[in-house]
């Protein structure tokens, strides 16, 4: 961490309320919430300044966040699925009638005998020539796990 960051977040928790409110029109652009307490402020900004220095959350972070939102405005109380996450790199492998097929995790999603797909499901589509959960396909989730198994 930059020693001048390192110093402007060490300062946070001493700075006055009018010093942090000014800091946050200087940072967000515009007032902070009416009646935001002091104790809030200083996270805010802190986190505000090191996305700053080294960049805001991933465009696939925020869609899962965004996700998570969605669900508790529903169900507040209901239980969320998280989704599987797999590191960019990884090659998954699977056998299907004989034929071995390898699936490479990209950046944007998976690759396949050369092209790039969004959807795991498509490619078990393209492999199996019928509808496939494309986790369940590539072992990536059990099976038992699926909706509408008689074990439930």
């Amino acid at each position: 961490m930059p020693s001048e960051l390192r110093n402007r977040l060490r300062l946070l928790p001493r700075m006055s309320k009018a010093q942090l409110l000014d800091l946050w029109q200087e940072l967000y652009g515009k007032t902070p919430p009416p009646k935001i307490r002091r104790e809030l402020m200083v996270p805010f900004l802190a986190y505000r300044m090191q996305e700053r220095q080294y960049g805001g959350l991933k465009t696939s972070t925020r869609s899962e966040l965004r996700h998570i939102a969605r669900h508790l405005d529903r169900k507040p109380s209901g239980a969320l699925r998280v989704r599987t996450r797999i590191k960019p790199g990884t090659r998954l492998c699977r056998q299907w009638r004989g034929k071995m097929h390898e699936i490479f995790v990209t950046e944007s999603g998976y690759e396949y005998l050369g092209v790039g797909y969004r959807s795991l499901s498509k490619m078990a589509r393209k492999i199996t020539g019928t509808q496939w959960s494309g986790p369940a396909f590539f072992g990536l989730k059990k099976l038992n796990d699926l909706p509408g198994n008689p074990d439930e």
